[in-house]
């Protein structure tokens, strides 16, 4: 399907990997010119060594930022405007899992530090490139929340707040600038096969003092009993619905939150 992306310019936050990376191959196949961005330069490096070559015409570029720190972004939107001028798409995808553990165990450092990456760190993001993405009459934003957000889980509270805050924050970012052309959409994975989940399995399967299949298994069956199709997701999966929101072929959407999930969230 032609998404009618070709000659735009995106922005992926998150990109030495997982949804990120995969978002930014399908963008990139697309005919979109694309700037990677994560905070580590040496795995942004070598996630974009292996990204695919751009059409003719188009370009790739990639530049180290942390999206917590606002001088960070600050130099971010300097080398994006001199290498490819306004973009016109964004996509966050950089998060972590953050503080884990029941509720009273978790003090402050945990929700401060998990809320300044997974949510402040969106908001400081969209505010730094809002107004090359309110220029051009042709826009797309699309936050990267989770299951989580609208099924929160006991033993990591932090995660689920910020990824409600996340949801609320495009929901209402989607009020504020449709009638300019800037569409704005969420989109909630649920237990994809990421390196973020890949530890988290690690971490369990010591645990249990069992194989990594065996913790997945286990917890599936334990902890995402509607995540019907028993199996982690692969990242492409839910980068194939961000590349939608992304396209032209997603015109009539905007604060929508879709969910690449299996069923694991129980209700409609």
């Amino acid at each position: 399907m032609d998404l009618g992306i070709s000659g735009k310019t995106a922005l992926v936050s998150g990109a030495d990997s997982g949804i990120g990376w995969h978002t930014a191959k399908l963008l990139l196949e697309e005919g979109a010119s694309v700037v990677v961005t994560d905070r580590d330069p040496s795995k942004l490096e070598g996630a974009l060594a292996e990204l695919p070559a751009p059409r003719e015409g188009a370009t790739l570029h990639g530049f180290p930022a942390d999206i917590t720190r606002l001088d960070d972004l600050a130099t971010l939107h300097e080398r994006v405007k001199d290498a490819v001028g306004d973009i016109d798409i964004l996509v966050q995808c950089a998060g972590i899992t953050g503080a884990q553990g029941l509720f009273h165990e978790i003090d402050d450092e945990g929700w401060t530090s998990t809320i300044e990456t997974d949510l402040l760190g969106p908001v400081r993001l969209v505010r730094t490139f809002l107004p090359s993405l309110r220029k051009g009459g042709w826009g797309r934003i699309v936050l990267t929340a989770s299951e989580d957000a609208v099924q929160p889980y006991d033993d990591e509270l932090p995660y689920c707040a910020a990824k409600a805050g996340v949801l609320a924050l495009a929901k209402g970012l989607s009020r504020s600038y449709a009638t300019e052309g800037l569409l704005v959409n969420a989109v909630s994975p649920a237990f994809i096969h990421t390196p973020m989940t890949d530890a988290m399995m690690q971490k369990r399967a010591e645990q249990q003092g069992s194989s990594v299949d065996e913790a997945i298994s286990s917890f599936l069956d334990e902890e995402r009993p509607y995540l019907e199709l028993k199996r982690r997701g692969e990242p492409e999966e839910v980068a194939a619905v961000i590349a939608f929101l992304c396209s032209d072929r997603a015109s009539f959407v905007n604060g929508s939150n879709y969910r690449v999930d299996a069923g694991s969230v129980a209700t409609i």
